[in-house]
């Protein structure tokens, strides 16, 4: 009976202290996880997109990021600024921001410091700063606040939320958006004290209250990495005008085969008579 009570108490001992290397591994190394830098440098050319300049967003810190550009085909139309999700990079965005270019739109694709070889390492202030240096970008080529279209795709959604949310935009586009990462990781990580553990919240939905601009949503009902419940509470966090599609059969990264820029054109050309 001793035996086996050590045994026990051996168990549980070895047990917790792996648990907890697990909790410290996960501090450590969260962001490893949420940021995926991908440090190549794509060309326009090589995926389709030949009419879009390469360009060098500057930062307020002294990055040069890299970006894709090409101005509207008139100063009616609206213009996005593209803030990607969490792994590739600009260049396998060109699938989704193929449509907006032939409906004359405005389209800046950028890059993160910590991608294309900028030099610097991922965090949420970062991310926001990439994003507020990419909204310059716009503002320098004489591009009006209200023509401005922050579109963010699923880690990139907090980017534009942030925008919209402390500048004048004419719009907010979503893709597969959260309503604050430390939740979603609890979801994900629900062994673990998770949401105590991150660093970069990124609190959509104690941002997107202050948006004054039209809001979309667009988010995959069959989606497992950012499931539908984070998506339909920062829907219903959001001011008025909004509107969400919700598609039964989307998963994470295939909305574009479900009508997802047909619903952001649709959207777009409604807000921008």
């Amino acid at each position: 009976m001793r035996w086996a009570l050590q045994a026990l108490i051996g168990f549980v001992a070895t047990a917790f202290a792996v648990y907890v290397v697990l909790i410290i591994a996960l501090f450590f190394f969260q962001r490893l996880l949420l940021y995926h830098p991908n440090q190549t440098v794509p060309d326009p050319a090589e995926f389709g997109v030949a009419e879009m300049a390469v360009v060098q967003v500057p930062t307020e810190d002294g990055f040069n990021l890299l970006g894709w550009w090409r101005a509207p085909r008139d100063e009616t139309q609206p213009v996005i600024a593209y803030f990607h999700g969490n792994s590739g990079h600009i260049g396998t965005r060109v699938d989704k921001v193929r449509d907006y270019l032939d409906a004359g739109y405005g389209v800046l694709l950028l890059s993160y410091r910590y991608n294309a070889g900028s030099g610097g390492s991922p965090s949420e202030d970062v991310l926001l700063a990439d994003a507020r240096a990419g909204l310059a970008f716009l503002k320098n080529k004489g591009i009006a606040g209200a023509r401005i279209v922050p579109y963010g795709e699923s880690l990139g959604s907090g980017a534009a939320v942030a925008m919209a949310a402390t500048q004048p935009v004419g719009a907010l586009v979503l893709e597969a958006p959260y309503d604050n990462m430390a939740k979603l990781a609890q979801h994900h990580y629900w062994y673990t004290p998770a949401r105590w553990l991150v660093r970069d919240t990124l609190d959509s939905a104690s941002r997107i209250g202050k948006v004054s601009a039209p809001i979309l949503i667009v988010h995959g009902e069959r989606d497992r990495i950012i499931p539908q419940k984070f998506a339909r509470r920062l829907f219903e966090a959001a001011p008025k005008p909004k509107e969400a599609h919700f598609l039964p059969e989307a998963r994470h990264n295939d909305l574009l085969d479900y009508g997802l820029t047909r619903f952001v054109i649709d959207f777009l050309d409604r807000n921008f008579k």
